[in-house]
């Protein structure tokens, strides 16, 4: 059951993004989240998914943006530029697809390799609670931001 509402978040953020012109997809209209572009938060997404479950859960040892590449920026998966959105979503698809790879073949209560955060060792049940608390969040910022950008609304 728990996969199963990660993954209608998942299809709603293909949902958010459907018709987005790329040039929308671009745009950051909240003034004060000037990183808070569609493309930006689903590139996030890309990155948290591969985090938390390839890495944290799996045994991916290759970091994103915001996780090595460039410790000192913690919002660089947000910073996108010049890639079609039709890209990042087939990014964040893939990433997905490993998520899905690595917690299918877990229990729910296996623990991640490393505590994360100050937190102790989090099992796949909280990984994937979180990623619907996450995803849920930022489908929220989706919607304000596509209203703002084009006049879209959505369910």
């Amino acid at each position: 059951m728990l996969g199963a509402w990660l993954d209608w978040m998942r299809i709603c953020v293909h949902r958010k993004c459907e018709g987005l012109s790329d040039e929308g997809a671009y745009q950051a209209p909240l003034p004060q989240s000037p990183l808070m572009s569609i493309a930006g938060i689903v590139n996030h997404l890309r990155w948290t998914e591969h985090w938390w479950f390839e890495h944290n859960m799996g045994d991916c040892s290759c970091l994103g943006p915001d996780e090595g590449g460039d410790a000192e920026d913690p919002d660089a998966d947000f910073r996108v530029e010049g890639v079609p959105l039709d890209t990042l979503l087939g990014q964040y698809d893939a990433a997905c697809a490993g998520a899905r790879a690595v917690a299918g073949g877990l229990e729910l209560s296996a623990r991640a390799h490393e505590p994360s955060a100050g937190a102790d060792q989090v099992s796949l049940r909280w990984v994937i609670m979180h990623m619907v608390e996450e995803t849920a969040r930022h489908l929220g910022h989706m919607d304000a931001i596509r209203e703002i950008v084009d006049g879209v609304t959505g369910d």
